[in-house]
This record gives C-alpha cells, sequence and structure tokens, in this order.
C-alpha cells in the first residue's frame, strides 16, 4: 500500500492506493464519526463488491446500511440524487452517520453532493472503483450533479475524510472504462509533469495489460499531482482550473449527445485534442507536438476526434461551462507538452476551428 495526504490543514485527509484495500476496515474505521455508515453505490458494483465492505465493517462492529442506485453518467440528477436522501432519512441516521461512495465517479459525485447537503453536512469517504475515478475524481471535493444545460453545474466543494483506492477493482473493469481513466491520467503528464509523461509513453502497454506496480505507480502519481494543486487552490480560483485540459470541450460532446452516451474520460481525450489544436493554432505548441499526444491517446484506446455536433452547438454549450467568466470563455491551453495554463485570449473563430480540425471524417 502506498499512502499520501491532501494537506487542507485541519481537513486533511489521507489517499491509499493498493491491493486488497477493501477487506482492511481497520483503514476506515479511525475516520467514523460513528459506528454506523450508509454505503451508496450502484447496481453494477454491488454484485461485486457491496457485500465484503459490509462484511468487514460489520466485522469491525460498524452498523452498516446501503443505497444502490442506477448505473450511468444519465442518472447524475436530482430524482437519483433523492434516493440517497430518501436512504438516509427513512433510516434516521444523524449527522454523525458517515456516508461512503462506493463506486465510479458518478457515485463518488452524487454521493459526496449529498453527504454535503443532508443535515448541512455528514462525514463521508471515497471508495473510488474505477481508474477515473482513483486518479481524478475522488479526489478533491468537487460534488455535483448534472443539468440538462451542462455538466456538473449544481454541487458543491466538500472534502472527504479519507480516500481508499483498491487495485483490485480494476480487474473487473471493462476495457472500455480502463481507457477512460487513461485519459485523466494522462492529463496529468500534459498539464504539469512531463516526466510522468515520458514514463506513460515507455510504460502505456503495462497500464493496459493492468500490471500491478504500474497501476499503483500512475494512480499514486496522479493523486501526488491533484493533491498538490488541491493544497494550493481548493476552491479553483487559479491553478486547480488546469486540471480542466480538454474538459470544456469534452462536456459539450457529454451535454450534447445525451449524458451517457460517451464515458467521461473519451470526451475529455477527444477535448483534449481540440485543446492542443487550439495551442497549436496560436502557436503555443508545434504540430510534432499535437502529433505526440495524439499517438499517446490513439494507444490508450481513445478518440482523438469529436461527436458530429455543429459547431455552433459546441459554442453554445462551452459557453454554460463553469470556467466563464464575465462573459469570457476561459479555456486550459498548452504551452508547452509538460505545461499547461488558462486563457480568454481564443476568438471563437479560433475556436470553431479547433472543434472543426477534429471533427470525424
Amino acid at each position: 500500500m502506498q499512502s499520501l495526504k491532501v494537506e487542507l490543514g485541519s481537513r486533511s485527509y489521507p489517499i491509499l492506493v493498493g491491493p486488497g484495500l477493501l477487506d482492511r476496515a481497520e483503514l476506515i474505521v479511525p475516520h467514523l464519526q460513528r459506528r454506523k455508515v450508509l454505503v451508496v453505490t450502484n447496481t453494477t458494483v454491488a454484485p461485486l463488491y457491496l457485500a465484503r465492505v459490509v462484511q468487514a465493517l460489520q466485522g469491525a462492529g460498524i452498523a452498516c446500511l446501503s443505497c444502490e442506485l442506477p448505473d450511468g453518467e444519465q442518472y447524475k440528477d436530482w430524482v437519483t440524487l433523492n434516493q440517497i436522501f430518501d436512504a438516509l432519512l427513512s433510516n434516521r441516521c444523524e449527522r454523525g452517520t458517515t456516508l461512503i461512495a462506493l463506486g465510479g465517479g458518478v457515485i463518488g459525485d452524487m454521493g459526496g453532493f449529498a453527504a454535503a447537503c443532508y443535515q448541512r453536512g455528514m462525514p463521508f469517504i471515497q471508495i473510488p472503483t474505477t481508474l477515473l475515478s482513483q486518479v481524478d475524481s475522488s479526489v478533491g471535493g468537487k460534488t455535483a450533479i448534472n443539468h440538462p444545460l451542462g455538466k456538473n453545474m449544481i454541487g458543491a466543494f466538500y472534502q472527504p475524510k479519507l480516500v481508499l483506492a483498491d487495485t483490485d477493482t480494476l480487474a473487473t473493469l471493462p476495457d472500455r472504462e480502463l481507457s477512460a481513466g487513461l485519459a485523466e491520467v494522462i492529463k496529468y503528464g500534459l498539464i504539469r509533469d512531463l516526466p510522468f509523461l515520458d514514463w506513460l509513453e515507455s510504460n502505456l502497454e503495462r497500464l493496459l495489460a493492468r500490471e500491478q506496480d504500474a497501476l499503483i505507480h500512475a494512480i499514486h502519481r496522479s493523486c501526488a499531482n491533484k493533491a498538490e494543486i488541491v493544497a494550493a487552490d481548493e476552491r479553483e480560483t487559479g491553478e486547480r482550473a488546469l486540471l480542466n485540459l480538454g474538459h470544456t470541450f469534452g462536456h459539450a460532446i457529454e451535454a450534447g449527445l445525451g449524458y451517457g452516451e460517451w464515458l467521461h474520460g473519451e470526451a475529455v481525450a477527444a477535448g483534449t485534442m481540440m485543446a492542443a489544436e487550439l495551442s497549436s493554432a496560436m502557436e503555443l505548441i508545434a504540430r510534432t507536438d499535437v502529433q505526440r499526444i495524439e499517438r499517446l491517446l490513439l494507444r490508450a484506446k481513445l478518440p482523438v476526434t469529436g461527436a458530429s455536433l455543429p459547431v455552433e452547438r459546441y459554442l453554445d454549450l462551452m459557453r454554460h461551462d463553469k470556467k466563464v467568466d464575465d462573459g469570457r470563455l476561459r479555456l486550459v491551453l498548452l504551452e508547452s507538452v509538460g505545461r499547461a495554463f488558462i486563457s480568454d485570449a481564443a476568438s471563437d473563430r479560433q475556436i470553431a476551428a479547433a472543434i472543426t480540425a477534429r471533427m470525424p471524417k
């Protein structure tokens, strides 16, 4: 097991990464306020891992309740969120009850948002079971649900007490989901960690083959990058926005097609290529850099072209993005491979050209 910490003063918390962690209740119990938990999961993860988590906690004397939600990004909404509140209220859960989010990014986001809201705040723990959630969404306290006009537009910053990433859960992850997670892993190399990007280029096939030591290294390195950024900028007033490389374009794909049609990481990969095209057009990076990024994403079995939506539809959806400031769209661009920055200098014409360059032929 490897560990690191998100340094946020009195709200600091550990991230634990390694195999066999679901069975180790002793890692969870010290972070509970009361000896009662509600495990929120979904209908895909529950048959695989719910019983193991519950058995481990009950063996440590913890009373366990559970709530199973439907699986899919299309259920990340108010209606499904209310199922968590129904479970909390019907079981008379108190503010000291801990909510445990067991699943991927959707479960983590919804569980965290429910915890932020219930009785104005209850403790919660993240147990992410997908690569994408282990390297990104479980860390940093962003919680949210979607709206038809925009992804993750309704939510709260609310930090967990613990992130427990059991790498054994990746053995049951579909290949498509594993690749989607790699989009977020690659992102860290592109925005701030060139040595990690070099390592990924040399070890990508090991990750695709799910070699444990490679996965643990990639997850730990990704979380270390994110932990540093979150500690410096918890509420995304500056540096944390760099984590959104490709996301503004990608969120437009997700919203435009309907949530769940593309996986989040797939949309981020296509969006990253659009951001790279724009960076090249603005003479920030070379065409060879764009080609380097494309090669790596293709090796990760990720899309490098976007969805067949009208360009104006892309632009309209992007204008609903959280990074719009005073009416200006702020995008994460690359000034070099391994170094990103935030810019509002791109015109609609330039953005449209970058989207068009990555349209399916």
